[in-house]
């Protein structure tokens, strides 16, 4: 195999010069019979001459690269070196560890597993390694958690994955165990047959290219029985789809991680999860071994086998919350439901409550101004004990319950979650976009609160590269006030029983929705902006008999270019097909308040059998043809909102008659809705000011 086929690539079939498919050949190598490649391209109908070879590197160079081949024909390592740690010098290191995704992502979808079955992985990395690995003279370090040795390959098992070594010399070794000496090390060997496997081996540098694919080769097999293979991979679905099922999902995920992708919590709970299946799968294997070795049908084997049972469904189910956290999607979907647990503090025991200042440095005139503007004002009449905090991330975990922080202008980067459990007040000194908190660490929450009563104003915060959201409320109250949030992907999420406060803010930049609204939480938002999202705010269906309904109001917001709608309601399909019984509704069913904006700001009550015909079609309300565009969305909003409603109350009374209630409670069968939807803007949002989204 041509060097540069292990570390990516070009990708789709080579074409020659005039546009014809290139063929492989395979020849042999001088050292060995193996398979290596050579790449012809088909001579031109008419062109004399023989077919026209090409370096095969070339293809899978940049395009800047291509001019120039005489690179290929030079000996020479592409790759990199480094020396192991330790007091003892051992030899250079091929540095092999650092290939990128989509080179051990080619590597093993094209040349190692391609469409094996999980059976059949040994096989094809045996038949793999047979093409590319050196199988004599070439120095490596064996390298085991108690010692590294330097060795010598004499030869290669390639149907076991191992490697025929003896001592190199001269004898370079380091153990952390001072007795292990050179005649213990002749012993271990002698006790292995001197047959090592492949991933306890790093190949020593050697600058003449010589041995690169060797060192790559052995850095997949390792890196794939470290990383990707299972021990009870073999006994899954025995299909050959055994890449797509699990090596790609488990790539990724690996690769997320390392990039700080996935949510520091989910981590945990992923390498929890592993090392209980690893332990429960080692006792099954070994009830399972000890069951096949007896020949009685004792009352004590019938033990084992019902202990055996339960040991594979714990087994299963652990796999299950494995794959669901491996494959991107299902994580992303169901994955990772984040329920905050922190607990809150409370009152200090001794009553007090601190202000905490946060800044990078203080100088005399901040000082002055926090102090007559913050610090000792008319409304502080006692004493009180001021903090300095130099990140705002401390000063957060080290409040109490009525605690302040007051975060000074500057540009604050952290490396955690703001995890507020307690009623404070986080408050910018300044203007917005002076007071910059900046969040590294794109897999955790940036915002995740839980208090009774939490005030946030004046700061801007900014992710980058995040897969969760900037901030949840998950209970409690929230207060945002003019603040700036510039998202990556979910902005705000207003959990069910939470309440969320926002006024003279800006959230931009989201790639799925700016404010996520779930049923049973109160959402007031009020003068803001709300742009260049994937969607506006989104509405979680609420017509579950279990979930109870959103309270909304939105006043004079600007919502404006974002890719979807302005506003979306998700609900089920099966609320189209339950749209056109909603006329059949009776007259005891009380009415719900509305408050919209007509021409200026004029308010009407609509009762009941008006909203069922307009949600069955019947009545347009507020759709006259002289409201302007922004009215239009504002009534489009509270139509929809108001019919879904409507249809909840007309399913709770059907289930209610099915039951056999005939005469309803009040309060069961009239929960009020009220929607205050005033003078909102609707602005070259891609696909309208409101829409629907059934599943």
């Amino acid at each position: 195999m041509a060097d540069g086929l292990l570390t990516g690539g070009g990708q789709g079939p080579a074409m020659g010069p005039e546009g014809g498919a290139a063929s492989l050949e395979t020849g042999e190598h001088p050292r060995r019979s193996r398979g290596t490649w050579q790449l012809r391209f088909p001579r031109p109908e008419g062109a004399a001459g023989a077919e026209i070879p090409v370096c095969l590197d070339c293809l899978f160079q940049d395009q800047d690269s291509y001019s120039d081949c005489s690179y290929h024909n030079k000996p020479g390592t592409t790759l990199q070196s480094f020396v192991l740690e330790g007091k003892t010098v051992f030899p250079e290191i091929f540095q092999t560890s650092h290939l990128l995704f989509y080179e051990r992502f080619r590597a093993y979808q094209d040349y190692i597993l391609a469409d094996c079955k999980a059976s059949e992985v040994r096989e094809f990395t045996a038949e793999f390694l047979e093409k590319v690995l050196e199988p004599s003279g070439w120095r490596a370090v064996w390298h085991t958690n108690v010692f590294e040795v330097l060795v010598e390959v004499i030869d290669v098992d390639f149907s076991a994955l191992k490697a025929v070594v003896k001592l190199a010399e001269p004898y370079i070794y380091e153990s952390e165990m001072s007795t292990f000496t050179l005649e213990c090390m002749k012993e271990l060997l002698d006790l292995k047959e001197y047959r090592l496997p492949l991933q306890d081996l790093w190949v020593v540098f050697d600058d003449s290219g010589v041995f690169d694919q060797t060192a790559l080769a052995i850095e997949h097999v390792r890196f794939f029985y470290q990383n990707i293979w299972r021990s009870w991979d073999e006994e899954e679905e025995d299909e050959y789809d055994y890449f797509v099922r699990c090596v790609e999902p488990r790539l990724r995920l690996h690769y997320d991680i390392l990039e700080d992708r996935v949510p520091s919590g989910l981590i945990v709970d992923y390498h929890s999860l592993l090392s209980q299946c690893e332990e429960s799968y080692r006792k099954f294997l070994n009830l399972r071994s000890s069951l096949s070795n007896s020949n009685s049908d004792s009352e004590q084997e019938n033990i084992s086998m019902v202990e055996g049972l339960k040991l594979y469904s714990e087994i299963e189910q652990l796999k299950q919350k494995l794959k669901l956290i491996e494959n991107p999607l299902l994580r992303y979907v169901f994955g990772y439901q984040k329920n905050s647990n922190i607990q809150a503090k409370g009152v200090r025991p001794n009553g007090q409550k601190i202000t905490h200042v946060v800044s990078s440095t203080i100088m005399t005139g901040l000082l002055r101004s926090l102090l007559r503007d913050r610090l000792c004002g008319d409304s502080y009449k006692e004493e009180i004990e001021i903090q300095f905090h130099s990140d705002p991330l401390s000063a957060i975990n080290a409040c109490y319950e009525g605690d302040t922080v007051i975060v000074c202008p500057g540009r604050y980067v952290v490396h955690g979650t703001f995890s507020i459990a307690d009623s404070i007040e986080l408050e910018g000194y300044g203007l917005p976009d002076d007071i910059v908190i900046e969040k590294i660490g794109k897999g955790d929450t940036f915002l995740d609160c839980t208090g009774a009563d939490i005030k946030i104003s004046s700061i801007k915060f900014v992710q980058h590269d995040a897969v969760e959201g900037i901030l949840i409320i998950h209970r409690g109250k929230t207060t945002l006030e003019n603040c700036v949030l510039q998202c990556e992907t979910t902005g705000v999420t207003v959990r069910t029983s939470a309440e969320f406060l926002m006024k003279n803010s800006d959230l931009y930049g989201a790639k799925g929705a700016g404010i996520e609204i779930y049923p049973g939480s109160k959402c007031i938002l009020s003068d803001n902006g709300i742009h260049h999202c994937k969607e506006g705010i989104l509405i979680k269906d609420f017509l579950d008999e279990h979930y109870d309904i959103p309270k909304i109001s939105m006043v004079n917001n600007v919502i404006h270019n974002n890719e979807g709608y302005g506003v979306v309601l998700v609900k089920p399909t099966i609320f189209s097909d339950l749209q056109d019984n909603a006329q059949n509704g009776t007259e005891e069913n009380k009415a719900l308040k509305i408050q919209t904006s007509g021409e200026a700001d004029t308010a009407e009550r609509v009762n009941l059998e008006e909203l069922i015909q307009c949600a069955a079609g019947k009545m347009e309300l507020c759709a006259r043809a002289d409201l302007p565009e922004q009215v239009e969305g504002n009534c489009e909003i509270i139509n929809e909102l108001v019919a879904a409603s409507t249809q909840k109350g007309q399913m709770k009374k059907k289930r209610l008659s099915e039951l056999g209630i005939t005469q309803a409670d009040d309060n069961l069968m009239s929960q009020e809705m009220f929607v205050v939807i005033v003078g909102n803007q609707f602005k070259w949002n891609g696909k309208g000011s409101f829409g629907t989204f059934l599943f």
